[in-house]
């Protein structure tokens, strides 16, 4: 059995749309919105340009000194409205990640629209309410004031 758990975040940034685009789309700028405390590091990524079959490997710090691989690909790319990357290969059993941006008055309204599953059920259901969601909510947190920092926030 496999539980599918949900996380949504929507953030409207001054920024246009295809500065949006062009900061999101760049798999490089990822450490600049991920807390330092996971010790997010690219491994591989042999383009700086994204598109659909791009696979990047990452390190992350899942713990004190337990680092983790995370293979992520890049299915789909909407040129300046979506993309979606999903694991191939990391600490959860199932990671399906849709950006989306639209342009509104004065900049972009971004949504990040996470499905994702934890393995070793149920252990891992006991883990994910301990752990893993609160990690997640502060690592969608992090990136929500440092996006608003960098670009300013619309209302």
């Amino acid at each position: 059995m496999m539980k599918v758990h949900i996380l949504e975040q929507t953030q409207r940034l001054a920024i246009p749309l295809d500065a949006a685009w062009a900061f999101f789309s760049s798999p490089r700028n990822l450490d600049e919105i991920t807390p330092p405390e996971l010790g997010f590091r690219i491994e591989s990524c042999r383009s700086d340009t994204m598109h659909e079959g791009q696979i990047i490997t990452y390190k992350v710090m899942a713990f004190p000194g337990i680092w983790l691989p995370w293979v992520t690909e890049i299915k789909a790319v909407e040129e300046g409205r979506s993309f979606i990357d999903e694991q191939r290969s990391g600490p959860y059993a199932f990671w399906h990640h849709r950006h989306t941006f639209e342009e509104i008055e004065g900049g972009v309204e971004m949504t990040d629209l996470v499905h994702y599953a934890l393995p070793f059920w149920p252990v891992g259901e006991l883990a994910h309410g301990l752990l893993v969601r609160p990690k997640l909510e502060r690592i969608f947190s992090f990136r929500r004031k440092s996006l608003g920092e960098r670009f300013g926030e619309i209302g």
